[in-house]
């Protein structure tokens, strides 16, 4: 499979310090890939665990990833931003490993995200007449920026991410987490756009509710 990404409308563009950083990666300077390390690896890494939960696991496949960028660095053609070829890179990876290892089936089907048999939000929630028996909270209400500062919030909302199923994980991901858009998730997982936006909801729903769930107990 090709290291090269496409390019969709909404790509960032190369930066005149990014492209300076791939200057120097091409003619062997370990600094740049240093710093390059240190600005893109956390999200490789994050993505790659939207894959597979196993840490060990992600870390091999973004080391995996690493070594494949600097084998095909002259395939980037520098129409999109790095990051977003290193993206492509560690999920054509991530997929690899899986497929070999017999652990894998599309993110188009896991969790049937346009059955409409299963529910964005869970019924035990609605009481007879369809009606909350608790409204979800108000997150402008609790601040959510000034929630997210607290560690143990931080860490409610990280396992809340990380317990969703495999496809709900990785849209989730990508969008609120690295910022990347519509088009591009959909491109990366190999989903619809109606599928990416069911599935965005469904994990925003469920994160909402583990964190109001959170919430109530610390109140």
């Amino acid at each position: 499979m090709s290291s090269s990404a496409p390019v969709h409308e909404g790509d960032p563009a190369q930066s005149a310090d990014e492209r300076e950083l791939v200057q120097r990666l091409r003619a062997g300077d370990r600094a740049a890939f240093t710093a390059v390390v240190v600005r893109h690896g956390g999200a490789l890494l994050r993505l790659a665990t939207s894959f597979v939960k196993d840490r060990a696991l992600a870390e091999e496949i973004v080391q995996d990833a690493w070594l494949s960028a600097l084998e095909h660095l002259d395939a980037f053609e520098e129409r999109a931003s790095l990051r977003t070829w290193l993206f492509h890179i560690v999920a054509n990876r991530a997929r690899t490993r899986l497929k070999r290892e017999g652990r894998t089936v599309p993110f188009s089907s896991l969790g049937n995200p346009e059955d409409p048999d299963e529910p964005a939000v869970s019924p035990d929630r609605f009481d007879q007449g369809g009606m909350w028996k608790e409204p979800p909270s108000r997150w402008s209400e609790e601040n959510p920026e000034r929630l997210a500062q607290g560690v143990e919030t931080r860490a409610a909302i990280e396992k809340a991410v990380a317990d969703l199923p495999e496809a709900q994980r990785a849209v989730i991901t990508l969008r609120d987490i690295e910022g990347l858009e519509t088009a591009e998730i959909c491109n990366l997982l190999d989903i619809t756009v109606s599928n990416q936006r069911v599935l965005l909801h469904r994990a925003r729903s469920k994160v909402q509710h583990a964190l109001e769930k959170f919430m109530a107990g610390v109140r």
